[in-house]
């Protein structure tokens, strides 16, 4: 076995909201879990796309931010202790010779698992490329998508494009350890929190930061492929037309994330399009131990709601139970009244069952 293979019952391959609440479905009858995830944190969709736009059709919260059911979820699952493997993507899903899953990540982690559940969503985030020649040569030297060590752009000039949070909040952020920064955008509205327009605005009146409307249309510097293709100017292009030249060292590019399939569209299991077609009683797709969850499955009369994702989570669970005991039914019990469910749970319940009379 290889030193970096880990053996596990169950794989959940997604921590959107939907993964996390498999999570806890799988805890609750003494399931524990590995969770690979694509992104450098949990919450899917709705850390990445929309963290703090209020979401309406949870039951029994009339209304919730999308970042706050995700720190929920979390909670919830924390008395199941699961192992997150962020900054993962799963590259291969193999059926071995008894009958348990092999995935191996694109950083060459190996999980070996009796049951595997997709719950990847729309599939993996990528971020959306600037789109100009010389682009991709200069990925990780002088153009940047994410920033995963800020002291990178110490003492540089760099640029930001984009008009959401995270251009805004690491323009922001950047000012402190880089010699300038300037800010780029298509318009005058932004799609940023008001406070770090605000914050922006101030810090350009301050002179401290500049801020540009307009599109980059053409990168100049080394192109010589014998170099590292550094950056030296960009040509920003405004709505009326004129161009002017930024000096750089660094473009740090905030257009948002897209969702790709990626590896999973060479996954085991048939498909619909893009999703993987599952029965209604066990969330199982025509590969036995093979799950999918949320809005990555399909079967009649799929919906592709948060609450459906949730019920979907919780007969896989059972499903999953029924597979890893054979011929032993999961039986139902209540948290409101389980003694064993608030074991698990690490709670104390003054209605526990055996202080209930019959």
């Amino acid at each position: 076995m290889s030193h970096s293979q880990i053996e596990t019952d169950v794989v959940i391959v997604g921590a959107g909201p939907c993964g996390l609440f498999q999570i806890f479905e799988l805890g609750l009858l003494g399931i524990k879990a590995h969770v690979i995830e694509a992104l450098d944190k949990p919450g899917g969709q709705c850390a990445e796309l929309y963290p703090d736009k209020p979401i309406y059709d949870i039951p029994a919260l009339p209304v919730i931010g999308a970042q706050e059911l995700v720190n929920n979820l979390m909670k919830q699952a924390e008395p199941f202790d699961p192992t997150f493997h962020f900054g993962h993507r799963v590259h291969s899903v193999v059926r071995r010779d008894d009958e348990r899953w092999l995935l191996t990540t694109d950083h060459g982690k190996q999980f070996l698992a009796h049951a595997v559940i997709v719950a990847g969503g729309v599939g993996a985030f990528e971020p959306v490329r600037l789109k100009l020649p010389g682009v991709p040569q200069r990925d990780g030297n002088s153009i940047f998508y994410s920033v995963k060590n800020p002291e990178l752009h110490r003492d540089k000039d760099i640029a930001v494009l984009g008009g959401g949070d995270s251009a805004l909040d690491w323009a922001l952020d950047l000012k402190q350890v880089a010699n300038s920064v300037v800010v780029i955008h298509r318009s005058d509205h932004f799609k940023a929190a008001p406070a770090s327009v605000t914050k922006l605005h101030e810090n350009c009146d301050n002179l401290e930061m500049q801020l540009l409307t307009g599109n980059v249309t053409a990168l100049d510097g080394n192109d010589d492929s014998t170099e590292k293709f550094d950056l030296e100017f960009i040509d920003v292009t405004s709505l009326d037309g004129i161009t002017r030249r930024v000096e750089l060292d660094h473009l740090l590019v905030f257009f948002g994330l897209s969702p790709k399939l990626g590896p999973m569209a060479e996954w085991p299991a048939t498909r619909k399009k893009n999703q993987f077609i599952v029965d209604t009683e066990k969330f199982q797709t025509d590969q036995p131990g093979f799950y999918a969850i949320g809005d990555i499955n399909w079967y009649p009369g799929k919906k592709k709601l948060i609450l459906s994702g949730f019920h979907e989570a919780a007969l896989a669970a059972f499903a999953i139970k029924e597979q890893l005991n054979p011929g032993k039914k999961a039986s139902l019990q209540y948290t409101t009244t389980s003694t064993l469910m608030h074991e698990r749970l690490g709670v104390d319940n003054p209605y526990a069952e055996d202080e209930i009379a019959a």
